[in-house]
């Protein structure tokens, strides 16, 4: 979900919650601490460089439970953020404590903002050897023929 989907889904909301992937309801008192731009600038595996900007929210709770978060007070933070950092419209990610801070993507089902679980992934799989998925299968079929045929109950070998 990029910036500008927020802003849009923010406007037709009575309430802002978030939610985790598997149903849990962040607190309602949370707070948004930070709004900033990320920008990482790496090399993947396969020697390509690489620029990714996103668009960072962080979500606190503190114990000042009758704390809550309106729509057009996020849509003012992210303005003043939009005009002070210059940030640009981007996909955006959610820190969020639970055990340890986790990254999530952000999605929106039309009444809640989802947090949803970000994976790791190898950017350059042709570089590493990492086979593709057709690959992986057609290893598997070969695998398995092959011990069918040369198992111990087996004559053909």
């Amino acid at each position: 979900m990029t910036l500008s989907e927020v802003k849009n889904s923010l406007q037709s909301l009575g309430k802002v919650v978030f939610k985790l992937e598997n149903g849990t309801t962040i607190p309602h008192h949370f707070h948004v601490t930070e709004v900033g731009q990320i920008t990482r600038h790496f090399i993947d595996c396969g020697g390509t460089v690489r620029i990714e900007k996103k668009v960072n929210f962080q979500l606190w709770n503190a114990d000042d439970y009758h704390h809550r978060l309106e729509p057009t007070k996020l849509l003012h933070i992210i303005q003043r953020s939009e005009e002070q950092l210059g940030i640009v419209d981007s996909e955006v990610e959610v820190e969020y404590q639970e055990q340890t801070i986790g990254k999530y993507k952000l999605d929106f089902d039309g009444e809640y903002f989802i947090l949803k679980n970000s994976l790791t992934a190898c950017l350059a799989p042709d570089s590493c050897g990492i086979p593709s998925e057709r690959e992986r299968k057609q290893q598997s079929i070969e695998v398995d023929s092959n011990q069918a045929c040369c198992s111990t109950n087996s004559s053909c070998c």
